[in-house]
């Protein structure tokens, strides 16, 4: 199961530059996971309001 982003999102982008598979994009209130996450983590260490869990 994919990560999922919070509506605690501020949607500064640090995560979807992290994404090695390109899953994150912005969304209209918050950035969104798709279903193509690996679940490697690398965008939850890179998120400054800690948004981002394992889902």
């Amino acid at each position: 199961m994919p990560h999922v982003i919070s509506d605690e999102c501020i949607k500064c982008g640090a995560c979807e530059a992290q994404c090695p598979v390109g899953a994150i994009s912005e969304g209209d209130d918050k950035y969104v996971i798709s279903d193509d996450c690996i679940d490697c983590g690398a965008c939850a260490a890179q998120c400054p309001v800690s948004a981002i869990s394992e889902g």
